[in-house]
């Protein structure tokens, strides 16, 4: 009987749908949409209507935590806890389940549950925690929808750390899981796993990238490149946990804490471990790291290469890490699996660790090179020894970072659900003020429309400024936006992109216009950042004739400079803005590429991506300057009209010789015009599928709605961080 043949007709099948060469592999620099429209309703199994914060809202957090705390000791044998406990597996899997995270643009971390799938779930860096997944289906399965993954691996982690004698800082619920992994992450360029062309210079590390090395979350724990050498890994650990968010105080901390518990597993030769979990064959049901090494578990287990426990207790919260650290001298060794590593000289026989086994055997106690790091570096000395005298402040510094560490990415306190959510609000958490009044009715704003018109403003500036305020967004990690007004504080009213004298300018004649009105409107209160989305909105619905209506919901507060962490937010700054032909010199990637990224952080479509930048040129937004895109006949109405000229065959473009990226064309119509366009503007006209976009917008039928779906896009920007009136998904 012929098997495996096509249903239809009856042919056996070679290829199957979706295989083959791919056309990004055709084309590596076509530009990729698909980051615009992941995580598509259709394969979400809840389906678009459900909403986890409130299926989060009716679990029993008590009954689960006492759940988890009983599963770290219910050893199982197909994988075996060390210690009869499995804490710091669960640690293990919740730090490097948030570790991904990284501030240049706010993606990885724990927020979606990433780790279950591609590259994640099968880094090098994550080896074995395949295990610790599969240890918690039986919870997750218990609670179900009320309980994502992504929450899990959190709480996990914190049971683990009560249940091992440190009190967590507090657990804030609400993350939603996505069911396909991360397109819009870059991790690197490298193809080889562990491989590091990822600095250039003086070990200048590539941005937006954290770790030093391809399939890491962060350093390498033998030194860089394997190379032992203490110093050295100071250095990387200094630039990537700053990259990730972290000072030296919390570094130090999170390091010293994450390693009081558990052990490295180096047992044996690592060429007996088999492939990652995606490239396992199918009868492994998604395990990974088969190892043929004895049982391959326990005792015999491989993982990092390096073998041993930090502390004599590693199930136990104690100051054991700084004591050994400085009770004694350290040589370089290497483990059973030919990793290096350290091993105190002359160790006591109550300063050995016991074997994971529990069959009463003491082994040595080891430290990495990145360990080393914390004695070595003179400030991280410092700040270790201080821990050191005082376990009240080392315990309370490591819960504060480790809540950090596996919240950084949930964005404001408002989005924490359950209740253990701590009471105090945090700078990294971008705090706002409560609302000093009710925010005024619809009715009252009626007569600002017209002062708005007349302050001195042009539409331009206004719409401008409400787009600097807004578009700091990201979704990544659910920063920025308009609420606050911080586009008036420190650093942001002083980015180059926002064009800080006339940004002054306009924020002063809208605080003025501000004040007036609080003045006549005694029983409610406006703020700047309403004002100034406000006024955006006014302006855009003038510029299109009053043909749209742009909603406006009042509500948010001003941020004081107090509330905003000037270095943090600085990251927020935007190298590159396509949406306001904004392109910094000697950027390596593309500026059409860095709009498709841009677009990806706002939680734009394709189609609204395509009508914020045609929108935006029409309205007169471009680069300081120059004239880059502004092809419509009267800049300042908006209209389809840049889209009709993009898509008119008649216009030749070139290519500037003295200006790389930059292009002009004659006007047919009026050879006395010369057009000048971005590779952002030419991108929208030359890429086949925003073409296609295009083409519906600017059909002789397309303006009305060219001008309904800004509208509605313009809204969704100004309203991104409005999470009073919608909870991200």
């Amino acid at each position: 009987m012929q098997t495996g043949g096509c249903p239809v007709s009856g042919a056996a099948a070679k290829h199957a749908a979706g295989g083959g060469m791919t056309n990004q592999k055709w084309w590596p620099e076509q530009l990729n949409l698909s980051i615009l429209h992941q995580h598509n309703p259709a394969g979400n199994p809840m389906g678009a209507q459900f909403d986890y914060a409130a299926a989060f809202q009716h679990l029993d957090l008590e009954a689960v935590k006492q759940d988890l705390i009983a599963l770290m000791s219910d050893s199982q044998d197909w994988w075996p806890a060390d210690y009869g406990h499995y804490g710091p597996f669960f640690i293990r899997m919740a730090w490097h389940s948030a570790g991904t995270y990284r501030t240049a643009d706010g993606r990885g971390g724990a927020r979606s549950g990433a780790q279950r799938f591609a590259p994640l779930n099968s880094w090098p860096d994550n080896v074995n925690l395949d295990k610790a997944r599969r240890l918690l289906w039986p919870v997750k399965r218990k609670y179900g929808a009320a309980l994502s993954w992504a929450d899990l691996f959190i709480l996990a982690g914190n049971c683990a750390l009560q249940s091992m004698g440190l009190k967590p800082f507090g657990f804030g619920g609400g993350r939603a899981d996505t069911y396909e992994p991360q397109q819009d992450i870059y991790w690197g360029s490298e193809s080889v796993w562990l491989e590091d062309g990822r600095y250039s210079g003086d070990r200048e590390l590539e941005g937006p990238l954290a770790a030093v090395q391809m399939g890491l979350i962060y350093v390498n724990p033998e030194g860089p490149n394997g190379v032992p050498d203490p110093l050295a890994s100071a250095r990387d650990i200094r630039e990537t946990f700053a990259r990730m968010a972290m000072d030296d105080e919390e570094t130090v901390a999170l390091t010293a804490g994450g390693h009081t518990f558990g052990k490295c597993h180096g047992a044996g030769d690592a060429a007996l471990v088999g492939r990652e979990p995606e490239a396992a064959p199918l009868e492994a049901m998604g395990f990974g790291w088969a190892s043929s090494y004895k049982s391959g578990h326990g005792v015999d287990t491989i993982s990092s290469g390096i073998e041993g426990a930090w502390t004599p207790q590693p199930t136990q919260w104690d100051m054991g890490y700084f004591d050994m650290l400085f009770g004694y001298e350290w040589e370089l060794s290497k483990s059973p699996a030919g990793a290096y590593q350290w091993v105190p000289i002359g160790v006591k026989p109550a300063d050995l660790a016991p074997q994971v086994d529990g069959s009463g055997q003491r082994v040595t106690t080891i430290m990495t090179t990145a360990d080393m790091a914390m004695r070595m570096d003179p400030e991280y000395e410092r700040i270790s020894r201080r821990y050191h005298q005082d376990p009240e402040e080392f315990a309370d510094r490591f819960s504060r970072a480790w809540f950090k560490l596996t919240h950084r990415d949930m964005g404001p306190r408002c989005l924490y659900l359950g209740t253990d959510v701590p009471d105090e609000d945090l700078i990294w958490q971008d705090p706002l003020p409560t609302t000093p009044a009710p925010a005024p009715e619809a009715s009252a704003l009626a007569g600002l429309r017209q002062d708005i018109l007349a302050c001195g403003c042009s539409l331009t500036e206004l719409v401008e400024t409400a787009w600097a305020s807004a578009s700091t967004f990201r979704g990544s990690d659910l920063r920025g936006g308009a609420n606050g007004a911080r586009v008036r504080l420190s650093p942001q009213n002083n980015w180059r992109v926002n064009r800080p004298a006339q940004l002054g300018v306009v924020l002063d004649k809208l605080e003025r216009l501000q004040n007036a009105f609080n003045k006549l409107n005694t029983d409610c209160h406006l703020s700047l950042a309403d004002m100034v989305v406000f006024a955006g909105g006014v302006a855009v619905e003038a510029a299109s004739d009053e043909a749209i209506t742009i909603a406006f919901t009042p509500g948010r507060v001003d941020a004081t400079q107090a509330q905003t962490d000037i270095h943090s937010f600085d990251m927020l700054q935007p190298q590159s803005d396509g949406f306001r032909n904004y392109h910094e010199d000697g950027l390596a990637v593309a500026a059409e590429h860095m709009l498709i990224d841009r677009a990806q952080l706002l939680c734009l479509s394709a189609p609204e991506m395509v009508v914020l930048v045609a929108g935006l040129r029409s309205l007169g937004i471009t680069r300081e300057g120059t004239r880059l895109g502004l092809l419509s006949t009267q800049t300042g109405q908006l209209s389809n009209e840049v889209l009709c000229k993009l898509l008119d065959t008649r216009l030749v473009w070139h290519e500037r010789t003295a200006q790389s990226g930059m292009f002009s064309a004659q006007d047919p119509e009026n050879p006395a015009v010369r057009h000048e366009a971005s590779r952002v503007d030419l991108a929208l006209a030359s890429n086949s599928q925003l073409r296609a976009i295009c083409e519906v917008y600017a059909a002789d039928d397309g303006n009305d709605k060219f001008l309904r779906d800004f509208g509605k896009a313009w809204e969704k920007v100004m309203n991104l961080d409005r999470f009073d009136l919608h909870r991200p998904q």
